[in-house]
């Protein structure tokens, strides 16, 4: 069983992969998970002794399908805890995410499975990603894109946020963004790729990097751009 440090580059390496941010390189773990680039070096070699990862120098590395599965195992406590933490102890959403991260190393695939049970089987958690089932299987989503790739004049609904940190969720709290609400893209910015949106009647510019951590989908019956 993986310990908690190479639980955490497993995580690292299928987000990575499954975000769009292209290959996983050992560059980029380091800087995600805020270590040097000789601890990841070392750390990806035993993963791939083990493996867990498909790794060629100076290509970059990729999940094997067992990683994969560790991997949508972690993502499972993670999501499945995030859950319970908002819907039955009524923690906000900028307050679960470090609490999942200490809780998905330490919980039984026994006990997770009780918790989903009782939660009514989620298949997304409060930011909107997919929650693996036990049989490690993701459920049917609809097509998402982020702020930065949609047309100006349209209202799309909030599908998906990327809970990158606390001051972050408490941010999108702050001007309003939530699950499943409806925002229309005024404007984007040629300069500086600031999108310019309306939720609630209330008008807010966010960074280019900001509109990245939020994904919608076109409202039933219309399409993106």
């Amino acid at each position: 069983m993986p310990t908690v440090s190479k639980e955490d580059y497993i995580k690292a390496i299928y987000n990575t992969k499954n975000s769009g941010n292209g290959t996983a390189t050992t560059s980029g773990i380091a800087e995600k998970l805020d270590v040097s680039k000789a601890a990841t070096s070392e750390m990806v070699q035993k993963l791939s002794d083990l493996g867990l990862v498909d790794y060629e120098k100076y290509k970059g590395m990729s999940l094997t399908s067992e990683g994969e599965r560790v991997a949508l195992q972690i993502l499972r406590r993670h999501r499945i805890w995030e859950m319970f933490l908002i819907e039955v102890l009524g923690l906000s959403w900028s307050e679960v995410h470090d609490e999942a991260e200490r809780l998905e190393h330490s919980t039984s695939d026994f006990l997770i499975d009780k918790i989903e049970e009782f939660l009514g089987f989620p298949k997304f958690d409060p930011h909107g990603s997919p929650i693996p089932n036990k049989n490690f299987e993701l459920p049917d989503a609809p097509l998402i894109y982020s702020l930065n790739e949609v047309s100006i004049g349209f209202s799309y609904k909030i599908s998906r946020v990327l809970d990158k940190s606390n001051e972050l969720m408490k941010y999108f709290t702050k001007i309003g963004v939530a699950l499943h609400k409806e925002v229309f893209v005024k404007e984007i910015l040629s300069f500086d790729g600031s999108v310019v949106i309306q939720i609630d009647g209330n008008e807010i510019t966010i960074s280019q990097k900001t509109a990245g951590y939020i994904f919608v989908c076109m409202p039933e019956g219309g399409a993106i751009g």
